[in-house]
């Protein structure tokens, strides 16, 4: 690449930095829920497979056995912390307090499990309804994760990773 194209790019990438920041997080969900659905099928397919022959129930989340819980807890911690590394180094380069950012991401991990379990339940039972019980259990879980964004982005981008004002930043305000 030429060094006039580079400078295109990064003029562009600057004057539109919050698409680009929202292009970043996408690519780091996607990334992570990819390793996640990984780990999950492994899990529930091969390590917990002999822990899945009776329905579990705990709240309102429910299993047709142990070890799909235990593969859903698992994949999902892992999955938003490496979710959580990425983009707060890489997407958002924030440098606000860790410990609060840890704690405040734990806040929305924990709502976003609650909401997705419940909208996946709720959207697995539709297409069980009409006969698509293979396409929903492929289907719901991405399209809840993609639904989840609606919350996770500005939660992540203005609460949860953000940067403190520079100096020249603060004499402005």
């Amino acid at each position: 690449m030429s060094k006039n194209e580079n400078s295109k790019i990064s003029a562009f990438l600057s004057k539109h930095a919050e698409i680009w920041k929202f292009v970043k997080f996408a690519i780091v969900g996607m990334s992570s829920t990819v390793i996640e659905l990984i780990i999950y099928y492994i899990l529930q397919g091969v390590v917990f497979k002999d822990m899945n022959t009776e329905p579990f129930k705990f709240l309102i989340f429910e299993y047709e056995g142990i070890g799909y819980m235990w593969a859903f807890l698992i994949s999902t911690t892992i999955g938003y912390a490496i979710a959580f590394i990425l983009n707060r180094k890489a997407t958002f380069k924030a440098d606000a307090n860790p410990a609060l950012s840890i704690f405040l991401y734990v806040l929305m991990v924990i709502f976003t499990i609650f909401a997705t379990t419940w909208m996946g339940t709720a959207l697995l039972n539709f297409f069980i309804d009409y006969g698509w019980r293979s396409a929903g259990e492929i289907l719901a879980k991405p399209i809840v994760a993609t639904v989840a964004t609606v919350w996770t982005y500005p939660t992540n981008r203005f609460i949860i990773h953000r940067k403190k004002k520079t100096t020249e930043e603060n004499e402005k305000a």
